[in-house]
């Protein structure tokens, strides 16, 4: 018989890293989640569940773990898949979005004929911390026309008010600290 995942559960799954990368922060290492067939399924699953009725014709994940949960996200609701990767990692002709950490800058890009006009977006990302990064994304995105109508998350961290910086309204998250 199959095991049965609720936030709960999985949230048991997620390994707290004391001081990675740096004195003060815990990590949520999601490995152990990812290393159990059925935990990975139902935490795509409910990352998915919120969206099956929108209007997405596109999902893009956010490097590099919106890549372990973004295709098949996609694939679930019979959708495309492109990636958002940080800078110098895609070929051809590439659209590009600066931002602020809180230890410096980073850059995301996209192929410049990933989405269009036409498409609605979900972002899809391992973590909704400070905003900073799903708030590129999503600046990333409008430069193409394309309109970002969601966000899913595995987990978000509540007390850093990071969906305070997001513009998307419609943003899911499975597990809460």
């Amino acid at each position: 018989m199959e095991k049965q995942f609720d936030s709960e559960s999985l949230k048991n799954l997620v390994r707290d890293v004391p001081d990675f990368p740096g004195p003060g922060i815990i990590f949520r290492d999601i490995n152990p989640l990812l290393r159990e067939p059925e935990a990975l399924k139902a935490a795509i699953t409910a990352m998915t569940s919120e969206f099956t009725t929108s209007p997405i014709t596109h999902v893009m994940g956010i490097e590099s773990r919106g890549f372990v949960f973004g295709p098949t996200i996609a694939q679930q609701l019979g959708r495309g898949f492109s990636p958002i990767r940080k800078q110098g990692k895609l070929p051809g002709k590439v659209l590009s979005e600066t931002y602020d950490l809180e230890y410096g800058t980073d850059t995301l890009e996209i192929q410049a004929d990933a989405v269009g006009p036409d498409d609605q977006v979900l972002l899809v990302d391992d973590v909704l911390a400070t905003g900073g990064t799903l708030s590129a994304a999503e600046r990333l995105v409008a430069t193409t026309g394309a309109e970002v109508v969601g966000a899913t998350v595995l987990i978000e961290l509540d007390f850093l008010s990071g969906r305070e910086q997001v513009g998307v309204r419609h943003v899911a998250a499975v597990i809460h600290y």
